[in-house]
C-alpha cells in the first residue's frame, strides 16, 4: 500500500535524495533521450539529468510564478520510503493547467496502481494537463484520459483535453549544464575509459535513437489522425 503527498515546498533532504536516486536507477525510462545503460554516454545523461531535476527541487522554495510542484507515493507502512513521485509544473498564467515533467516508480511497485494514483492526483489539481512521451508509452497516458495533440522531435505531446494551453511554464534553461565544467569532466573521464572511437560511436547511436523515435511519434500521429478521420 502507498499514501500520496502533494509539496509545493522542497521535500526533506531524505526524500530528496531518493528522488535523485530514482531519476539516476531510471533514467532510460524517464528521459526523452531514452539511452540504455549499454550506451557509453548514458552516465552523462544520468548527471544530467539528474542535475536537471535537482534544480526544479531547489526552486521550489521560490517565490516566483509557476514554480515546480512535487506528488510523492510513500510506502504506507513507512513513510520515510519512496515509491514514487511525479514531477510538473503549473502554467505561469493558467491556473487549471500543468505540465507532467518527470514521472517514475520504484521497479518493484510497479503495477501496483502507483503512477495513476499520482497523475490523477495532479490532474485533480490541474485539470488541464500535458505530457511529452516516446511513442511507447502513449498507451500508459491515453489510459489515464491523455490524448495525442503533436509529435515533437522523438516525443508525442499529449494533453487531457482537445487543445493544449495557451500559457507557458518557467522551464529552467539546461544549456549552461552542457557547457559546464562537471559535464567536460564526465566527458574526458567517458573517453578515457572507452575511447574516441567509442564514444563517437556512440554519440552517433543516440543520434540514430533520436531519430527512429521522432520516427515512431511521427507515424503515431498519422496513425491517429487517419483513425479520427474514419470516426
Amino acid at each position: 500500500m502507498f499514501t500520496l503527498t502533494h509539496l509545493d515546498t522542497q521535500p526533506p533532504e531524505s526524500l530528496k535524495s531518493q528522488v535523485l536516486q530514482m531519476v539516476v536507477d531510471y533514467l532510460g525510462d524517464i528521459s526523452p533521450v531514452s539511452l540504455q545503460p549499454s550506451n557509453p554516454l548514458y552516465q552523462l545523461y544520468q548527471y544530467v539529468v539528474g542535475f536537471e531535476v535537482h534544480r526544479y527541487l531547489d526552486s521550489m522554495d521560490g517565490a516566483q510564478a509557476g514554480k515546480p510542484e512535487l506528488i510523492m507515493a510513500l510506502d504506507a507502512e513507512d513513510p520515510a520510503v519512496l515509491l514514487g513521485f511525479a514531477l510538473y509544473l503549473p502554467f505561469v498564467d493558467d491556473p487549471e493547467a500543468c505540465a507532467l515533467v518527470y514521472l517514475a516508480v520504484d521497479a518493484d511497485h510497479r503495477r501496483r496502481g502507483i503512477g495513476r494514483g499520482m497523475v490523477e492526483a495532479m490532474v485533480t489539481r490541474y485539470p488541464h494537463a500535458e505530457v511529452a512521451c516516446v511513442a511507447g508509452k502513449v498507451p500508459y497516458f491515453s489510459a489515464l484520459g491523455f490524448q495525442p495533440l503533436v509529435a515533437r522531435g522523438p516525443q508525442v505531446v499529449m494533453n487531457t483535453r482537445n487543445d493544449a494551453s495557451n500559457g507557458a511554464v518557467a522551464v529552467p534553461d539546461l544549456e549552461p549544464i552542457f557547457q559546464s565544467r562537471e559535464v567536460r569532466q564526465i566527458y574526458s573521464y567517458l573517453v578515457q575509459q572507452n575511447g574516441r572511437k567509442a564514444m563517437s560511436e556512440a554519440e552517433k547511436q543516440r543520434d540514430r535513437l533520436l531519430d527512429q523515435l521522432a520516427r515512431q511519434a511521427d507515424q503515431l500521429m498519422e496513425n491517429y489522425a487517419s483513425a479520427r478521420r474514419l470516426h
